[in-house]
């Protein structure tokens, strides 16, 4: 009964920025739970690369890989319409992609505050958007947003990532306002601290890597293998009526003083 519950076997997936870390994790994860996964990146090369290895495991016919920049709309469109004639109908939307720029506010360049903007909130509008126009005229379909602590919290030097993963949470209670009613659960998951390329100056950093596990109720930092099994929930039938929620995968960081 519980492994039904959270069978992807059949259901497509796309994943966003699935190339390495965070991405790769949940794209792995699903696969593991059955599902045929889509992967993206903007290097084709890296792309290619991981889809070759995810090929070897699952096999050619349930990995395939579409290189297109998110935050291009035309881009977005052409190639959602493509995995839906091509691959097929995609169930399921893990919007990953994001980026850091790491800058004091008052030096702050309006490039740098538009890219990150752009990368990481704006580009889960474009692809969930062309997304949902095909699972809504099927009645069902899940998205999954990546949002972050920084959702919720917020510390110095990191300003356009912060306000990126807030529009983040509430572009979720948007897609939910408008969509749950025609059969979408549209849900995010906020990562905490997570080991990756991206933070791993960070966890080289003795004074912030101390400062992290000793705020961190778990005393440790995250891995991104700790956000696969929450992935698969909300992909899968198990979730059916939750809509519109942030769920934090941080170890209690947010939830202590």
């Amino acid at each position: 009964m519980a492994s039904a519950l959270f069978d992807l076997t059949g259901r497509i997936a796309l994943i966003t920025g699935s190339s390495r870390g965070i991405g790769r994790v949940i794209a792995t994860a699903l696969a593991d739970a059955g599902a045929t996964v889509v992967l993206n990146g903007v290097d084709a090369e890296r792309l290619e690369t991981t889809r070759g290895e995810f090929a070897e495991t699952y096999g050619d016919d349930r990995v395939h890989a579409r290189a297109f920049d998110v935050t291009d709309a035309t881009a977005v469109a052409a190639a959602v319409n493509d995995i839906e004639a091509s691959v097929g109908a995609i169930r399921i939307l893990v919007n990953n992609a994001g980026i850091q720029h790491r800058e004091p506010l008052l030096e702050l360049s309006l490039d740098d505050w538009n890219r990150v903007m752009s990368t990481n909130l704006t580009s889960a509008f474009l692809v969930g958007r062309e997304v949902a126009r095909h699972m809504l005229e099927r009645g069902q379909g899940k998205i999954i947003n990546i949002a972050s602590v920084q959702t919720d919290l917020a510390r110095p030097t990191i300003a356009p990532y912060t306000a990126s993963k807030g529009g983040i949470r509430n572009l979720t209670r948007a897609m939910t306002a408008e969509w749950a009613s025609g059969g979408l659960q549209i849900n995010a998951i906020a990562p905490g601290y997570i080991h990756t390329e991206m933070t791993q100056k960070l966890v080289d950093d003795e004074e912030f890597n101390s400062w992290i596990v000793g705020r961190t109720p778990a005393h440790r930092w995250g891995t991104p293998f700790d956000l696969g099994g929450p992935a698969v929930w909300l992909a899968s039938d198990g979730s059916d009526y939750v809509n519109g929620q942030v769920v934090f995968i941080d170890g209690g960081m947010t939830v202590v003083v």
